[in-house]
């Protein structure tokens, strides 16, 4: 009989070799899972950061634009553009620092027509304009200038007008066809 020519260490070797090999492998895919839920957590982190700084903003203005309307209606002087300042501030800044350019350039353009709004009106130098008439006509370009605002926000943070198509894997039932139909229309 032919006995094997393996020596009697080469079995331990082969173990320890693919002990090894395994754990190498091992590390390597579960530092690479790591590093995808890493970034994962800042993309998901990035992204709540943006939006919620782009809401606090967005309201900030908002809230600006009502109190001046509400105090030209009233007929009252507009406050003062320091308490403008400190209301709109404090969620402007996040916004300059966080922004891309294109969302940056437009809140500070809102900021701007706002901070106008809360100075003196005086159009000098133009015959015939009244303060009054100024002021509404400013007032009226808000809205415009802040829908730029939100159009760059949507841009940057990918928010579609849209909502996803339902999924049909069993957490969203397929509706029927009574409800696909348009409305005042029987269904076959």
């Amino acid at each position: 009989m032919r006995v094997s020519q393996i020596p009697w260490w080469g079995l331990p070797v082969v173990a320890v070799v693919f002990a090894l090999v395994g754990a190498v492998v091992a590390y390597l895919v579960s530092a690479r899972n790591n590093d995808l839920l890493d970034r994962a957590r800042r993309d998901r982190q990035w992204y709540e950061e943006r939006k919620e700084a782009y809401c606090r903003l967005l309201a900030a203005f908002e809230h600006a634009t009502h109190r001046l309307r509400a105090s030209f209606d009233a007929g009252e002087k507009p406050p003062p553009p320091i308490v403008y300042l400190d209301q709109v501030g404090p969620a402007l800044m996040p916004v300059r620092l966080l922004a891309s350019g294109p969302v940056r350039s437009a809140a500070l353009a809102v900021h701007l027509q706002l901070e106008r709004l809360h100075g003196e009106m005086n159009p000098a130098g133009v015959v015939g304009v009244r303060p009054q008439t100024h002021f509404l006509e400013l007032l009226a370009q808000v809205p415009l200038v802040m829908q730029q605002l939100e159009a760059a926000v949507r841009d940057e943070l990918g928010i579609v007008g849209t909502p996803p198509k339902a999924s049909l894997n069993g957490r969203a039932r397929p509706r029927r066809a009574a409800e696909l139909s348009e409305p005042g229309q029987e269904s076959r």
